[in-house]
Order: structure tokens, then C-alpha cells, then sequence
């Protein structure tokens, strides 16, 4: 992708270095918990999580939220925070001349680095104790390993899970190739939207159980400008099943509605990588 060098896009849609340079590696922390950290080391996953490609289901307990629950996240002063007034849809929108499955590619890794970064800055206040469920709203996720067993994890688990399978697949030749003339595999449309479906469950548990955190570290504006362009693209591409958002349909009605309509806007501020995950990494470590 050495097109896109050069550019300065809106972030979190930032694409300031090929798909092959762009690494995720989990570190230690304290409490024997993990870190996503970008660095030049070659990726480590475990391979025995790799059954992520099992549909991983929710299960729905049947009861709607109580009406008197407040959702701190979709408060106007919260939703009106964004790090950027860009019109995302059309950036979203595959440009003229590029392979669908390279865009689907360069922006599913990008998608993959910021979500994993955005969780970084909450990682410390998601534990074994605070989130014994990957629990968004009324729903719990479950994980399904490479046997297909359903297996009952806490959400730093689950999200563990998820960035180590899909780090796996993003660094694979055979499923996202970089080098000229290696063919997508038939699969990749359907891998893409697997990733999409988990990618969807960790932004949707940060703001559930950690919007607080986030809004405490100032990084709202991050999180909802991340959450609209990943929203829009997914639905340019028809990349997540409209059952799989809907328990997040309020907030993707406030955020999204007008998120690139019509009508004359001054121009964008722009960003670099560099200066959009300047601020990120001031809360992680």
C-alpha cells in the first residue's frame, strides 16, 4: 500500500505505513496482564486461539435495559466530542483503480491497530475482577477454541483472544498477502467480516463497562470518531450483520446520523499517525 504514504488522513483512518511494517506485540504488565504495543518485533500469537474462527455467539438474557439506566456515552456533551469534523463516507467509499481486497485489507489492519490501541488506554481498569464476562449491555460473549468448545472467559480474556487470533491472520502471507502478484485467498471476504464481528465486541465493550475511564482520560473524542468511520465502512462493505450492531443502535444513531451527508463544511483538520497515537500512548503502559 505505498500509495497511501504521503497522506494525511483524518485519524483513526491513518495508513502512514504498509500493511507489512505495521506489528502488534502483547507485552507484560503488572498483574500478568497484557499490553498491546507496536513495535518492530516479529509478532507472537498463540496458535491454540487461532479457533477464533469459530463464530464466537452471544447470548442475549432477553431482558431489555431498565429504562431508567443512564448510558453516560450518549449524553449530547459526550457524543458531540470528535477529533475531526471529516466527512467519512467518503472516505469510506472504495477509490477508483484499487482492488476491493487490498482496501478491505489496508483498512481492516488499520482498523485492527487503533481498536487494539483504544483498548490499551482501559486495559488496567478491564480485569478478571471488574469484567468477570465479556458483557456488553445484556449480552455476554462467548469464545469458541480451535475444537469448537465454548469456552466462558472474562473480557480481558476475550479480548486477548481476539487480538491474538486476528494478529495472526493480518501477519499471514496466505490471508493477507503484501508481496506483488499473491492472490487473496477465496475466504478473505468472509475472514474480513469474522474480524469485523470481534473488532465490533471490543469497541462496544469499552464503551459499556469503560466509557468512564475514557472519558476520564479525555479520550472520548478518540472513541467516537474511531467508532463512526469503523460503523461506516463496515456498512459500505455490508461487513457486520445489522443483528450483531443493534445492541448498539442508539449510539451508532447519535454518532453516525449526518457522519458524512451533504452540505459544505470547512476543511478537515488534518492528522498524522504520529500525532493521533501521540495522545493514546500517554495512557498506555
Amino acid at each position: 500500500m505505498d500509495w497511501l504514504m504521503g497522506f494525511q488522513l483524518p485519524a483513526p483512518a491513518l495508513f502512514s505505513a504498509p500493511r507489512t511494517e505495521q506489528k502488534i506485540t502483547h507485552c507484560p504488565v503488572s498483574h500478568s496482564r497484557f499490553c498491546s504495543c507496536w513495535t518492530d518485533r516479529p509478532s507472537r500469537t498463540r496458535s491454540e486461539w487461532h479457533g477464533w474462527l469459530r463464530k464466537s455467539k452471544a447470548k442475549p438474557n432477553g431482558k431489555k435495559p431498565a429504562a431508567e439506566e443512564r448510558k453516560a456515552y450518549l449524553e449530547p456533551e459526550h457524543t458531540k466530542a470528535r477529533i475531526t469534523d471529516f466527512q467519512f463516507k467518503e472516505l469510506v467509499v472504495l477509490p477508483r483503480e484499487i482492488d476491493l481486497n487490498e482496501w478491505l485489507a489496508s483498512n481492516t489492519t488499520t482498523f485492527f491497530h487503533h481498536i487494539n490501541l483504544q483498548y490499551s488506554t482501559i486495559s488496567e481498569f478491564c480485569t478478571g475482577e471488574t469484567c468477570q464476562t465479556m458483557a456488553v449491555c445484556n449480552t455476554q460473549y462467548y469464545w469458541y477454541d480451535e475444537r469448537g468448545k465454548k469456552v466462558k472467559c472474562t473480557a480481558p480474556q476475550y479480548v486477548d483472544f481476539v487480538m491474538s487470533s486476528v494478529q495472526k491472520l493480518v501477519t499471514d502471507e496466505d490471508v493477507f498477502p503484501t508481496k506483488y502478484g499473491r492472490e487473496f485467498p477465496s475466504s478473505f471476504e468472509s475472514l474480513v467480516r469474522k474480524i469485523c464481528r470481534h473488532l465490533f465486541h471490543v469497541l462496544a465493550h469499552i464503551y459499556w463497562a469503560h466509557f468512564k475511564e475514557t472519558l476520564a482520560l479525555e479520550l472520548h473524542g478518540h472513541l467516537n470518531t474511531l467508532y463512526v468511520h469503523f460503523i461506516l465502512f463496515a456498512r459500505e462493505f455490508n461487513l457486520l450483520d445489522p443483528k450483531e450492531t443493534a445492541i448498539m443502535d442508539d449510539l451508532t444513531e447519535v454518532l453516525c446520523s449526518g457522519a458524512g451527508g451533504g452540505g459544505q463544511q470547512d476543511p478537515p483538520q488534518k492528522w498524522t499517525d504520529s500525532g493521533w497515537t501521540h495522545k493514546m500512548w500517554q495512557h498506555v503502559g
